[in-house]
């Protein structure tokens, strides 16, 4: 356990190092709340579209810095042997990706405390369980962190940089944060209920307004949050 905190407290100053990676994981969502709330062009469903976006950008967060984030920086390090050293120490590749994904975490509270405060500011009145959108985000984050280390230690860098933004992009499309689930083809509705980011969307949208919690997307969020980091931890490697 000691090591683990110990290497949390490396890895969170060397991503908060990285200012302006930081700064593209708070500006981003932030640019695309703001607009989208003021320019009414997409079909959220509700009267008042912050309603709808401030989830779904809280949720796009989450998977930007845990999967895109985690997973380019973790690739990069492998690459250029930074991880190698680590490898030969008792931290152990299990240890290695709790302390990132926890560092993960550190990172998303500022995002989600910055993200609140402009939504707030945008005329957002939540009105449900804070307990709730805590426990999804969290679910998610260990989710997607196992998605991202699951490509950073199979994959070059710069494979691993093509296939976190590809599969972002895909994830962004199919998972309710900017378009609504139910306005997708059913065919493609299907197949974005099984997806993590959907299922932490309908989470989260319901957690903040006061709605029927959707068990099926408790139930997507907590596999994917043990399947992700097991099949991480059983093929990492080294270099």
């Amino acid at each position: 356990m000691k090591r683990v905190v110990a290497q949390t407290r490396v890895e969170l100053a060397l991503t908060l190092r990285r200012g302006e990676s930081v700064l593209l994981s708070l500006g981003l969502p932030v640019l695309l709340l703001v607009f989208f709330s003021l320019v009414d062009v997409l079909p959220t469903g509700t009267k008042d579209p912050i309603d709808f976006l401030a989830p779904g950008v809280l949720a796009l967060a989450v998977m930007s810095t845990a999967m895109v984030g985690l997973g380019i920086a973790t690739g990069f390090e492998r690459q250029y042997g930074v991880l190698k050293r680590l490898g030969s120490t008792p931290l152990g590749r299990p240890a290695l990706l709790a302390s990132k994904t926890l560092a993960i975490l550190g990172v998303e509270v500022l995002q989600a405390v910055v993200l609140a405060g402009v939504a707030f500011a945008l005329g957002w009145s939540p009105s449900g369980s804070l307990a709730a959108v805590v426990a999804a985000m969290l679910l998610a984050t260990v989710g997607f962190a196992g998605l991202g280390l699951l490509m950073a230690g199979r994959l070059r860098g710069e494979a691993v940089l093509a296939a976190a933004n590809g599969l972002y992009l895909v994830l962004l499309l199919f998972g309710g944060m900017v378009i609504p689930v139910a306005k997708l083809p059913g065919a493609l509705r299907a197949v974005a209920r099984i997806l993590p980011a959907a299922a932490l969307s309908d989470v989260l949208h319901a957690a903040t307004t006061a709605g029927a919690m959707p068990g099926r997307a408790w139930a997507v969020l907590a596999v994917w949050a043990v399947a992700a980091p097991l099949a991480a931890a059983a093929t990492f490697r080294w270099e």
